[in-house]
């Protein structure tokens, strides 16, 4: 497949420094790349503000007209969410495709959606995007397969266009709504059954997907690009002690995340509310780390989840050249998910950092109670078990969650001991 040739622009204001305003053009560029392009030039400006009918102002409108008729470019991206009035004069003095960082970021979601929810999850934040944007984007619209319904009578295209989309909408989050309760049926009765849930969480491409696949040795998809995954993906993993806990992995954050994919994409991260323990990924190789973590914390505020203990997993440490310094207040570690050792060492702080969550127990078990000490094994951390041959029962030391059932069930089961 031929790639596009596209022209990148970025405005940097007074509010973004000059290191960070680069960072992002590098991940534009990255971005673009993901989505199958190919970057053959950069334009940038300094302004105070963006101009609010073209946003980068007439000279250097100008100047992109002269570079487009130098070189063969098919498409100009802007590093920003432009407004329907700018896009619309854009597009007609550019005479080229003009999209901005929100649609190309859809874009590239819409091919990364594999299930029907991820799919359907793309399509409402397009037209949401959209919607507001319809007049003069007819390419666009055919470009998305808009699929217009027939004229009404006495009715505008514009109308019929609009009423489409709107009716479209409202059928998906229809669609929606069904899948999503279904999900918290099948939440529901995981909290039932009590199994500890941890939830990867991390910038773009920081390595969750990676590390899942290492961890579970599951058959994932893992690619070196930006939003590798979109859909979760819930796998039972075995810590060292032979507890089993279920590993989900959740779509890559990034910073200036369309709203609109935050409101569709909402249902999908709800996960990461539902988990016991979060495992914040970290691409410790990238020079723009410390923002990349800035920004996941600030989505996890908004999904109201900053209160889950937090476990700061600072990947790719093959791949770092000199020291490294972390920022985080939580507790961390430094890996390569390549490494077995280190994923070794990833597991056992994972279960040192879950005993700190957990609440110590002393169980004694009759030696004809094989189901007890299988449970033991499975539902909690067990530290020591050994045969005592006076009392004739097994002691078994180590640490249970304090809310689940099998913590419930030992307390019962010692007290009736004590009451016989």
């Amino acid at each position: 497949m031929n790639k596009e040739n596209v022209l990148i622009v970025g405005l940097k204001t007074q509010k973004i420094d000059e290191e960070q305003f680069q960072y992002r053009m590098e991940e534009l560029e990255a971005l673009t790349n993901t989505a199958g392009g190919n970057v053959v030039m950069q334009v940038t400006q300094n302004r105070e503000r963006p101009d609010s009918a073209t946003y980068i102002g007439r000279g250097k409108v100008d100047e992109i007209i002269t570079i487009l008729e130098e070189l063969e470019v098919e498409l100009v991206i802007f590093n920003d969410e432009l407004s329907p009035s700018q896009l619309r004069n854009l597009t007609s003095q550019l005479d080229v495709k003009v999209i901005d960082r929100t649609q190309l970021i859809l874009d590239i979601f819409a091919g990364r959606a594999r299930s029907k929810e991820g799919k359907l999850q793309v399509e409402l934040a397009q037209l949401g995007y959209l919607l507001p944007r319809l007049r003069g984007q007819g390419a666009m619209l055919s470009r998305l397969g808009g699929g217009i319904g027939t004229r009404g009578p006495g009715e505008t295209q514009l109308e019929t266009d609009q009423r489409h989309i709107r009716n479209r909408m409202t059928d998906i989050r229809m669609q929606l709504e069904q899948i999503v309760s279904h999900r918290e049926r099948y939440r529901a009765r995981r909290k039932k059954n009590q199994a500890f849930q941890i939830s990867l969480v991390g910038y773009t491409n920081a390595g969750k997907s990676t590390l899942l696949h290492r961890l579970s040795e599951a058959d994932i998809y893992v690619e070196d690009q930006l939003f590798a995954t979109l859909d979760p993906t819930t796998k039972k993993i075995k810590l060292p002690s032979g507890m089993e806990v279920l590993l989900t992995d959740t779509v890559g954050f990034i910073q200036q995340l369309p709203t609109t994919l935050i409101a569709a994409f909402r249902s999908t991260l709800e996960e990461v509310k539902e988990a016991d323990l979060i495992l914040h990924v970290v691409d410790a190789a990238n020079p723009d780390y410390p923002n990349h973590e800035k920004t996941v914390y600030k989505l996890l505020e908004e999904l109201e989840a900053e209160k889950i203990p937090v476990l700061t997993v600072y990947n790719k440490r093959d791949l770092l050249h000199g020291d490294f310094f972390s920022y985080t207040k939580s507790a961390s570690i430094l890996i390569s998910s390549k490494e077995k050792a280190d994923l070794d060492k990833l597991q056992e702080k994972i279960e040192s950092v879950m005993e700190e969550i957990f609440s110590p127990y002393i169980f004694h078990v009759d030696a004809n109670e094989g189901k007890w000490l299988h449970r033991l094994q499975r539902e909690t951390i067990q530290v020591e078990q050994y045969f005592d041959e006076q009392s004739e029962q097994y002691v078994v030391r180590g640490y249970a969650a304090p809310d689940s059932a099998i913590f419930h069930e030992m307390q019962a089961k010692q007290l009736d001991t004590r009451g016989e």
